[in-house]
């Protein structure tokens, strides 16, 4: 990792869990539940709740979507690199003053999304604005130049400058 975050924990590797793919997932899940279930992160203020619901393996909607990737809900599958990066989400919600992390709003829908990018990693965290209080909602590597790109512009133009 580039720079010094010493408030960024280290990725969890599945490497370090010998292949057990059970194990791995109850400790990263141990992770989410201590980051957003035992203790709620404040942001700008405001607390953030959690979108519990569907409950799925006993775990929470916001931990599948933080580890899953994929286009219908349905049939969203792990990802290793969302996986490893669990420990991130809150500290980089917690930290959005870092001149690393890059934040801004925008509209998905009718619903009102804050975006924190932390730029040396190309990581993302999406919050859902529900007004008395706000949601994490996904959080994921962007490793596609093309959506780079995007996030750049989005951000350029929410805050007024020329890309």
């Amino acid at each position: 990792m580039s720079g010094s975050f010493d408030w960024l924990p280290p990725p969890v590797l599945f490497s370090d869990y010998a292949g057990d793919w059970d194990r791995y997932l109850e400790t990263i899940y141990s992770y989410f539940r201590q980051d957003f279930i035992e203790s709620k992160p404040i942001f700008q203020g405001r607390r953030l709740g959690l979108k519990r619901l569907p409950i799925a393996h006993g775990k929470e909607a916001t931990f599948w979507h933080m580890i899953q990737e994929g286009g219908v809900e349905e049939d969203r599958t792990p990802a290793l690199r969302r996986c490893e990066r669990i420990r991130w989400p809150r500290p980089i919600i917690e930290h959005d003053f870092d001149p690393a992390i890059k934040v801004w709003r925008n509209r998905r829908g009718r619903e009102e999304r804050v975006c924190l990018w932390f730029v040396p990693e190309d990581y993302l965290v999406i919050l859902a604005d529900r007004g008395n209080y706000i949601l994490p909602w996904t959080a994921y590597p962007v490793d596609k130049p093309h959506r780079l790109r995007k996030l750049q512009k989005e951000y350029d133009e929410y805050w007024g400058k020329n890309p």
